[in-house]
């Protein structure tokens, strides 16, 4: 297990964009946004959902307002650097951040000092909600959580999981885990989901807590094995997989997407763009092909987006000071 957890927990709301004086020259900017080609950073690797899901929106969104949207990877640092780039970048609607909790929530949870503000980014809208599955290779001896709760304790520190980096939900559920069931398993860290499923195919780890939608065609396939979901129910697309909450009560961790700006980004800009993605959202070929990846199709305001990362915060705060996290 990491070691405690000694810095204060704060975690700043996303900040909604105050008004501002606005100079004849740059309201004139912001009605003809956009006017040239918008860059999405992504802060992991490329092949995973987390990947996958903002290249959806990108594609449709570039139609919508009749400019390129290009998606750029920029991985590393527990998706720090990505996050570091969108934060320093100018606040002219051109650089967005689509991302999962970490950069925004669980890494100031994790960091003694980030070098960006989580709570400064401008919320645009959260994309998609979804489940995270504990995931193994065929080679662990467990066929169900209580199996492998067993072989945990009778081998400590043998077993290995991987994440998508350190501080991210994947860890960090982890981590929950082995509060929750008092066992010691060995986290290996990735730059993103894809190459961990990678090396959780090959065996090079034992377990993880993934997106459904990156594991479902090879638990489908027998090529790894699902032993929980990580929330209080069932779902559907896998109902004899118990949750994880039916053995260990309140065992709750969910995978979110959301789209924001750099801090200071004029608030019409927000707005736009956050009504044209809830509009690509409800497209039925859209809600089709984030259904077959385990994903529900979110697509709020920026205020409820605002709104909905501040409730994350507070379940992070209350699941994460009862585990043993060490501060980087």
């Amino acid at each position: 297990m990491l070691g405690q957890f000694y810095r204060p927990m704060f975690f700043p709301v996303l900040a909604l964009a105050v008004a501002v004086v606005v100079t004849p020259t740059a309201a004139v900017a912001q009605s003809n946004y956009p006017s040239r080609a918008i860059k999405i950073i992504v802060p992991l690797a490329a092949g995973g959902v987390a990947d996958i899901v903002p290249r959806m929106v990108a594609e449709k969104l570039a139609a919508r307002l009749g400019q390129p949207v290009i998606i750029e990877n920029r991985t590393g640092a527990g998706q720090i650097i990505g996050a570091e780039a969108v934060a320093k970048a100018e606040p002219d609607g051109y650089t967005l951040l689509a991302t999962p909790p970490g950069p925004l929530v669980t890494n100031q949870l994790f960091y003694a000092k980030l070098p960006y503000d989580p709570g400064a980014f401008v919320p645009i809208t959260i994309m998609t909600t979804g489940h995270l599955g504990l995931i193994v290779n065929p080679k662990v001896p467990a066929s169900n959580l209580r199996e492998l709760v067993a072989y945990a304790k009778a081998n400590p520190g043998k077993l290995t999981y991987a994440s998508s980096g350190a501080g991210s939900p994947p860890h960090l559920t982890g981590e929950m885990l082995q509060t929750a069931a008092g066992i010691q398993v060995t986290h290996v860290p990735y730059k993103g989901l894809a190459p961990a499923v990678t090396d959780l195919l090959a065996g090079h780890v034992d377990m993880m807590f993934d997106n459904l939608g990156n594991s479902l065609p090879y638990i489908r396939s027998g090529k790894l094995r699902v032993l929980g979901v990580a929330g209080d129910t069932r779902i559907a697309e896998l109902p004899d997989v118990q949750a994880i909450a039916e053995t260990y009560p309140g065992f709750d961790s969910r995978s979110w997407f959301a789209l924001v700006a750099p801090p200071n980004t004029p608030p019409a800009i927000a707005a736009k763009l956050s009504q044209a993605v809830a509009e690509i959202l409800r497209q039925p070929d859209m809600v089709a092909r984030l259904h077959d990846l385990s994903f529900t199709p979110v697509g709020i305001s920026p205020a409820e987006t605002a709104a909905y990362i501040k409730r994350e915060a507070a379940h992070w705060r209350d699941a994460i000071g009862s585990t043993l996290i060490k501060s980087q």
